[in-house]
């Protein structure tokens, strides 16, 4: 098959023809027929989050099933999936509780093995992880679902808690921050979106945001008093959705009393380590939660929402071939264009 092949970190990758995947015996190979370009991809392919090389990237992922393990119960050659990017290993006690996402067992497409920027992917588990997708939802649609927009739905409804009403500062308008953007409207909250890209502000705006500020050039402490004055007091809910050491303790000082804070951006490296703006966590009764994907069992909940009325077509950019992929990796290191970029390989 054709692949997207990382031999070098920083390096560009190119695509080759790679053996196909084995399927594995509780688990299927799935012909991928779209999948997201992601910041989390570039992290791996940069060696910030480490892999084993060679590689082949990629994790947001919509396919239809050819092969399926003995071991499967559920799943049957033709069906269209998708599935987290987190699979649990579905035998654990945090599975079996519903929470797949943080299992210690789990496998990752893209990261723990080869990924969905090629023509087959394998996934494990498959009766724990896979979910169908909607006629509803077509595949350059449904490619966001398995990252930005589980991570981005999980953070807001989930640990978020949000209410009709309520105030949320989303930090970064790339594919987790839009999609934010897109839940908490949906679930009746006043969204307040922070970037440095004008772009991304007025992609913003065309999908809602009720206040934009430009945060280029400003201290944490200034984006987040024009956050503040924007909401009215401070957010009740505050991602930081980039995911970086300004824009993390932006979020936080974007608070008003016993708000929550949600760390969806990854922060790695030498930022791994940074120290959040205590004082006001504890003094007026902050809470900071981390958000990790979301876990199979939670998205028909996710879709319900989907099916009341948002557009998934809205968060894409752009859809480009196979070939272009490799480009559209190294093209993250620039920044996030606005809106997600689809490979249809």
């Amino acid at each position: 098959m054709r692949a997207v092949l990382v031999t070098r970190t920083g390096t560009r990758p190119e695509v080759t023809e790679v053996p196909d995947p084995v399927c594995p015996s509780d688990g299927v190979v799935v012909t991928v027929t779209a999948t997201g370009v992601c910041r989390s991809d570039w992290h791996a392919w940069m060696g910030h989050d480490p892999v084993e090389l060679p590689h082949v990237p990629g994790h947001e992922l919509v396919g239809t099933i050819r092969e399926v393990g003995p071991e499967v119960a559920r799943w049957q050659v033709g069906e269209r999936v998708t599935a987290p990017f987190v699979c649990g290993c579905g035998r654990c006690q945090w599975c079996a509780q519903g929470d797949g996402q943080v299992c210690p067992d789990q496998t990752q497409p893209g990261f723990t093995g080869w990924g969905s920027y090629a023509e087959q992917v394998a996934l494990h588990a498959a009766d724990h992880n896979l979910v169908a997708v909607p006629e509803g939802v077509g595949d350059v649609e449904a490619a966001a679902l398995g990252c930005r927009f589980a991570t981005a739905y999980r953070a807001v409804a989930q640990h978020g808690g949000v209410a009709p009403g309520d105030e949320v500062a989303v930090h970064g308008a790339g594919g987790v921050g839009l999609s934010a953007l897109l839940v908490a409207r949906a679930l009746g909250a006043r969204v307040t979106v922070v970037d440095v890209a004008p772009s991304a502000l007025e992609l913003a705006r065309t999908l809602g945001a009720d206040a934009v500020v430009d945060g280029s050039g400003r201290t944490p402490e200034e984006v987040a008093a024009e956050v503040v004055a924007a909401t009215g007091g401070g957010a009740h809910l505050s991602l930081d959705a980039y995911g970086s050491v300004p824009t993390a303790r932006a979020s936080v000082l974007s608070l008003r009393r016993r708000g929550r804070h949600v760390q969806a951006g990854l922060l790695l490296g030498d930022q791994a380590d940074a120290a959040l703006p205590m004082d006001p966590v504890v003094g007026w009764e902050l809470s900071v939660h981390g958000t990790h994907g979301l876990a199979a069992a939670d998205y028909p909940a996710m879709l319900d929402l989907v099916a009341d009325g948002i557009d998934l077509t809205a968060l894409v950019g752009r859809v480009v071939g196979l070939d272009e992929a490799p480009d559209a990796l190294v093209a993250l290191g620039a920044g996030a264009p606005a809106g997600i970029t689809v490979v249809r390989p």
